[in-house]
C-alpha cells in the first residue's frame, strides 16, 4: 500500500479484515448484468483525501457520460470500520458494493471468503493490461486466476544522509555486508545516530535480507504453502538482519520495538544516517529535518551490482461476485486503475503505477521515483497467495521470531523453527 508512513499501519489493517471476514459466503454470484442503474464504490479514505478524490471525481464524471442512465456512488471508507463493513458485505450481498478497494494481500482470503469475482476473461482482454508490472499481477491472482486490477505498487529501498556520508567520506554501500560496516562505522563516528536503523516489528524491512540470501517465507502454489523461514538460506538472511540490532548500529532496547513507521520516523527526524524506506516514505522524509539532505538508492544485494528483492506492496480494485452490473463494474474497475488514472494519481497522491511504462514515465519526471522503479525492475517479491497469511501477519508471526532473537531469548535456528511451526499450522487450517 502506499502514500506516507501511514500505510503500513493501512496493510496491517487491510490485513486484519482478512483475518476478521468470514471463512465460508453463501452469497453467489448475480445472474444479472444490468447496464443502468447504480454503481457502489467503496475506496480507501487516505489521510489528505481530497487529491484522490478529484482525481476519482473526473474518472467517475467520464463513465458516467459514457454510460447514460448510470450514476456512480463512491464513497470512501474509513480505516477504522473497513473490518465490519467487508464482512457484512460479504455476508449480504444488499449492503455490498459493486466494486471495492482492497490490499493486495488480501486478496486470497477474500477469494476464500467468496467476495470477489473473478475477471481473468475480461482482464486478459484488456489491452492495458499487457503492461501490468508482473508481481503486481501476481497480486491479484490466485489459483491463475484473476481477481480484480492492480491499481498502484510500493516498494522499498535504502534512504541515506547524504551530508553525513560527505563529513565521514563514505561510499554508498554496494553490498548487504558493506551496508553493515558502513552503519557501524557511522555510529561509531556520530553516537547520536542510528547507523541504520532498523525495527524488530518492522516484518517488510526484513524481507530483502531473507531473498537475498536465496531465502523464501514460504514454498507451494495454488493454495497449498509450507514454511520455508527455517530453510538454511532463510536463517542466514534472519542473522544478518538481526545482526544489526546491537549497541554499535540500533541497540535492541530501543529498536526491537520499532516497526517501520518508527524508522521513517527516526530517519526524517535526523536521528539516523540511514533506513529502509518506501516510495510512500517520501512525503514524510521530505517535511521532516533532514530534507535536501537525503538521498535514495535500491537497496543493495549479497553481491555488489544486485538489489535486494523487495516487498511488492500496494492496494488493488476488484469487483464483487455478488454485483448485478458485472459489465459496467469491470468497466469501471479498468478505468479506475487504467494508465490515465494512474498517472493522475502519482501526480496526485505519489501512488506508484502498476504499468511498466507509466512508471518510467514519471520517473523521468520525478528523480525520487528512478531508485524505487529499478527496485521493481530488478524482480520484486510477494507473500504467499494464501488467505492463512492474514493470520500469519495478524498474529506477528515474523517480529516475534524476529525479537526472540534479537533479545537473545532464542538462537536464529529455535526461533525460525518455532515461526515455521506457527506458520505451517496457519496454512493448514487455512485448507
Amino acid at each position: 500500500m502506499k502514500l506516507s508512513p501511514r500505510i503500513p499501519a493501512l496493510l496491517l489493517t487491510a490485513l486484519l479484515v482478512t483475518a476478521c471476514a468470514p471463512q465460508t459466503s453463501t452469497n453467489s454470484s448475480s445472474d444479472k448484468d444490468e447496464k443502468t442503474g447504480t454503481l457502489r464504490v467503496w475506496l480507501f479514505q487516505e489521510v489528505g483525501n481530497e487529491p484522490k478524490q478529484k482525481v476519482v471525481d473526473s474518472v467517475v464524471a467520464a463513465f458516467e457520460k459514457a454510460h447514460g442512465g448510470t450514476h456512480v456512488d463512491v464513497e470512501y471508507i474509513p480505516v477504522e470500520t473497513r473490518a465490519q463493513r467487508v464482512k457484512a458485505a460479504f455476508n449480504d450481498p444488499s449492503s455490498a458494493p459493486d466494486v471495492m478497494e482492497y490490499g493486495n494481500t488480501d486478496t486470497a482470503g477474500y477469494v476464500k471468503d467468496g467476495g470477489l469475482l473473478d475477471v481473468s476473461k475480461e482482464f486478459t482482454g484488456w489491452s492495458e493490461a499487457k503492461d501490468t508490472d508482473p508481481t503486481a499481477k501476481t497480486s491479484v491472482t490466485v489459483d491463475g486466476r484473476i481477481y480484480g486490477s492492480p491499481f498502484y505498487v510500493g516498494v522499498r529501498a535504502l534512504y541515506y544522509r547524504t551530508d553525513v556520508f560527505e563529513e565521514l567520506g563514505l561510499e554508498v554501500p554496494r553490498t548487504m555486508a558493506e551496508l553493515a560496516v558502513t552503519a557501524r562505522r557511522i555510529r561509531a563516528a556520530k553516537p547520536e545516530l542510528y547507523g541504520l536503523v532498523v525495527g524488530g516489528a518492522y516484518t517488510y524491512g526484513a524481507m530483502p535480507f531473507i531473498w537475498a540470501n536465496g531465502g523464501e517465507l514460504a514454498t507451494g502454489k495454488d493454495g497449498s504453502y509450507a514454511s520455508a523461514i527455517s530453510g538454511a538460506a532463510a536463517q542466514k538472511g534472519i542473522k544478518e538482519y538481526t545482526s544489526l540490532f546491537t549497541d554499535d548500529n540500533c541497540p535492541a532496547a530501543k529498536c526491537a520495538g520499532m516497526g517501520g513507521n518508527d524508522t521513517i520516523t527516526a530517519f526524517a527526524a535526523g536521528k539516523a544516517a540511514m533506513a529502509i524506506g518506501g516510495d510512500f516514505s517520501h512525503t514524510a522524509v521530505e517535511a521532516g529535518k533532514v530534507k535536501g539532505e537525503y538521498a535514495v538508492v535500491p537497496l543493495p544485494g549479497v553481491s555488489a551490482g544486485t538489489i535486494a528483492p523487495a516487498f511488492a506492496g500496494g492496494n488493488n480494485i476488484g469487483v464483487l461476485k455478488s454485483t448485478s452490473h458485472r459489465t459496467l463494474a469491470v468497466q469501471l474497475m479498468e478505468q479506475l486503475t487504467s494508465k490515465k488514472t494512474q498517472t493522475a494519481m502519482f501526480d496526485a497522491m505519489g501512488f506508484l503505477p502498476t504499468f511498466a511504462d507509466v512508471r518510467q514515465r514519471v520517473a523521468a519526471e520525478q528523480p525520487y521515483v528512478k531508485p524505487f522503479a529499478q527496485t521493481l525492475a530488478a524482480g520484486t517479491k510477494f507473500v504467499p497467495a494464501s488467505p492463512a497469511w492474514s493470520q500469519i501477519d495478524s498474529s506477528a508471526v515474523l517480529p516475534t521470531m524476529f525479537q526472540e532473537v534479537v533479545s537473545g531469548k532464542k538462537s536464529v535456528a529455535a526461533a525460525s523453527k518455532e515461526a515455521a511451526t506457527k506458520m505451517n499450522d496457519a496454512f493448514g487450517s487455512a485448507g
